[in-house]
């Protein structure tokens, strides 16, 4: 692959993972424009490539997060109450949310992969889920009691909802990040608290997804990418996705979902044209 070529997919990978446009979706549709899917031989390492870099997205969230998460590690060590229990708080809501979507990976994986890694499947998903955060904005924005549960308040329940609300983000055009974040309001977070979990769940969602893909397939990637390859492609997703992750809380507490959502629909119609 070119250096140029990696560069384009890291920074597609770093600016779409936490904004709720689908990383997956877009890397698919970056590859076709560049022309990376056209022999199917090289096909599959620049599939498994685009799971690869997520490391670099990873170790920004990492990054952003990385004063909140010692604090909550500090809180489970040390004698505060209060301290410990929102500690026990996001560690058991992170490993219950988490579950739903590894069982569902390992068992869809292959044929997702097979089916639905194409444009086509990709454009349907993000009309559907612009549709869907529209509608849920304007919802939200109807209800006289606002949510207001934060992050420190999140209850076993609540993970579960957006754990399985998670599992949808295995469609390619979906988004890992709109799925649980619409989960997290409908089960009464509020936008930064949604965020904030979502975010933070991607550390061990991306982490085990990454993992196995690598081993999977490190060959495939070696010998179809090249190292240089690797190296670049995940240093423009890790510089990407800490600004992506910092500009996208800033304006989701100002406009909502509602304005990513329009941009997913304009998204599929010019996919759509296209294919046309």
């Amino acid at each position: 692959m070119d250096l140029l070529h990696a560069v384009i997919l890291g920074l597609v990978e770093g600016l779409t993972e936490f904004i709720p446009v689908s990383s997956t979706g877009h890397l698919i549709l970056a590859g076709a424009w560049l022309g990376l899917d056209a022999d199917p031989s090289r096909k599959a390492a620049v599939d498994a490539f685009s799971i690869v870099i997520q490391a670099g997205a990873l170790l920004a969230c990492v990054w952003y997060y990385a004063p909140l998460l010692m604090r909550r590690i500090a809180g489970l060590r040390g004698d505060d109450p209060v301290a410990r229990q929102q500690g026990q708080r996001l560690l058991v809501g992170l490993g219950i949310a988490f579950v739903p979507v590894v069982l569902a990976g390992l068992t869809l994986r292959k044929p997702i992969k097979r089916l639905l890694f194409g444009p086509a499947p990709v454009a349907v998903a993000l009309a559907v889920g612009g549709a869907a955060m529209i509608a849920v904005d304007l919802w939200l924005r109807r209800q006289r009691t606002p949510r207001d549960v934060t992050l420190e308040e999140l209850s076993p329940r609540a993970a579960i909802v957006v754990g399985l609300f998670q599992c949808l983000s295995l469609v390619p055009g979906t988004s890992r990040s709109m799925s649980t974040m619409v989960g997290g309001l409908l089960a009464g977070l509020d936008r930064r608290a949604a965020a904030d979990f979502a975010f933070l769940l991607a550390i061990p969602v991306l982490g085990a997804a990454t993992a196995y893909e690598a081993l999977k397939e490190w060959r495939v990637i070696v010998e179809g990418i090249g190292p240089e390859a690797i190296a670049v492609g995940l240093i423009a997703s890790f510089l990407m996705g800490w600004a992506s992750i910092a500009l996208f809380i800033q304006a989701l507490g100002r406009v909502g979902l509602w304005p990513f959502g329009v941009y997913r629909l304009i998204a599929a119609a010019v996919v759509w044209q296209a294919l046309l």
